[in-house]
C-alpha cells in the first residue's frame, strides 16, 4: 500500500465531517435556537427534536395522547412564518382550513431554526407531576378507579371534566390520556377510571401490575371538554363506561355549589355488571331534586332482574327530553355513541354551540 493512501483517506473523511457539519448549520442544525411561544414566551432550544419534546424538555406541555407517535392529533399548535410543508404523517389529522391557518403536530415538526409559535395560554399553566398511588379500586369487571396523591404538598388545579396523562413507569413513550374523576376541591390528589382495553399497553399496566404504593408521573390538566361554570342553563349530560369519569367531576363540582342548575344525567350500559356508582349518584339525586340520574341497560340479563330503563342510551335520551333550546349537554363515550347523542339532541333544538364532547 502506497504511504500517502492513509492520509488521503483521512482528508477524503475530514472533508466529508466538515461538509456535514456546515450543512447541519445552514439546515438549522444541532446549535441553539429560541422557540417564541405566543409573542411574547421565549424557550431557548438545543439539539433538533421535535417541537413537542422541545418544549416538554423546558417544562412546557402540549398534550399528545399517543406519546408522539402521530397517532392520536392531539398535539395541535400553529405554527407562523414558515413555508416547512406539512408532512405526510400529520395529513390525516389537519382540515384544509387548518392548514391553511398554519396548524401543524408538535410531535413531526423539528425545531431546525428559530421559530414563532402559538398554543393556548391554558398549556402554560400545564404541569408535569410525580404522585404516589394510594388506592386501587375495581368498580366493574373490566374498570378500575385510582387515586394518585401528589407528592412534596404539590396541588393541582383542574376545571371539572379535564384530563391527565399517565407515562407508563419503564416506557418512556406509552403516554395515555384518562379523563380525572374527582372533585376539583381535592387539590392534593386526583382519582382516574380506567377501562381494559384488550392488548393495550396502559391500560394493562393499570389492570394488572399497578399496585398501591407504586409512583407514577403525570401531566396536565388538559382539555377544553370542561363545565362552562359562567353559564346558568340547564345540564343534559350522557356518558358510557369509563366517560362516568369527567361527569362525576362535573356531578361532584354542582354539588358543592348547590347544584345550582337543573341536571340531568343519562348513563348507558349493556348489563348490571357494568354499571358502576349507581349508590353515590342516586344518593345526590335524593339529595337535591334538580338532579336526575338515569341508568339504562341496553341488554340486561334475566338474572339482573333490572326495572329500569331498557334500550339504546339514544332512544332513553329521546323519551326524557323536551325542548332543549336553553340547554348545556356533556358527552363523554365513544365516538359512535356521541355522533347518534347529538342527532338526538339535535332533534330537540339544542344548540350547537352548547354541546361539549369528548370522544375515546
Amino acid at each position: 500500500m502506497n504511504i500517502y493512501t492513509p492520509m488521503v483517506l483521512i482528508g477524503i473523511l475530514v472533508g466529508i465531517t466538515l461538509v456535514l457539519i456546515a450543512l447541519d448549520r445552514l439546515l438549522g442544525g444541532s446549535g441553539e435556537r429560541v422557540i417564541t411561544i405566543n409573542k411574547q414566551t421565549k424557550v431557548p432550544v438545543l439539539g433538533d427534536d421535535t417541537v413537542l419534546r422541545a418544549l416538554a424538555e423546558n417544562k412546557i406541555f402540549i398534550p399528545s395522547a399517543c406519546g408522539g407517535k402521530a397517532t392520536c392529533g392531539a398535539c395541535k399548535f400553529r405554527l407562523l412564518d414558515s413555508d416547512s410543508e406539512i408532512l405526510p404523517t400529520e395529513e390525516a389529522f389537519l382540515s384544509a382550513e387548518e392548514r391553511a391557518d398554519g396548524i401543524r403536530l408538535a410531535c413531526q415538526v423539528k425545531v431546525r431554526g428559530d421559530m414563532q409559535i402559538e398554543i393556548p395560554d391554558s398549556l402554560l399553566t400545564a404541569r408535569e407531576y410525580v404522585t404516589v398511588v394510594e388506592h386501587v379500586e375495581d368498580l366493574t369487571y373490566d374498570i378500575k378507579l385510582i387515586r394518585c396523591r401528589l407528592l412534596e404538598s404539590e396541588e393541582i388545579d383542574f376545571k371539572p371534566g379535564q384530563y391527565a396523562q399517565l407515562r407508563v413507569p419503564g416506557m418512556e413513550d406509552v403516554i395515555r390520556a384518562y379523563s380525572i374523576a374527582s372533585n376539583p376541591k381535592d387539590k392534593d390528589f386526583f382519582e382516574l377510571i380506567i377501562r381494559m382495553v384488550p392488548k393495550g399497553l396502559a391500560t394493562t399496566f393499570v389492570h394488572k401490575a399497578l399496585e398501591v404504593g407504586d409512583r407514577i408521573t403525570v401531566t396536565g390538566p388538559f382539555g377544553d371538554f370542561y363545565l362552562r361554570e359562567e353559564s346558568n342553563r340547564d345540564i343534559v349530560c350522557i356518558a358510557g363506561g369509563s366517560g362516568k369519569a369527567p361527569i362525576r367531576s362535573i356531578v361532584h363540582y354542582l354539588r358543592d355549589h348547590g347544584m345550582p342548575r337543573k341536571v340531568q344525567y343519562f348513563f348507558g350500559a349493556r348489563s348490571k355488571r357494568d354499571l358502576y356508582y349507581t349508590e353515590e349518584f342516586t344518593g345526590i339525586a335524593e339529595e337535591f331534586p334538580n338532579f336526575t340520574y338515569i341508568p339504562a341497560l341496553s341488554a340486561p340479563a334475566t338474572e339482573d332482574n333490572w326495572d329500569g330503563e331498557t334500550g339504546l342510551i339514544t332512544d332513553v335520551l329521546d323519551r326524557h327530553t323536551g325542548d332543549l333550546s336553553d340547554t348545556e349537554a356533556y358527552l363523554c363515550g365513544s365516538p359512535g355513541m356521541i355522533d347518534a347523542c347529538i342527532k338526538v339532541l339535535t332533534k330537540h333544538n339544542i344548540k350547537p354551540e352548547n354541546i361539549y364532547y369528548d370522544k375515546f
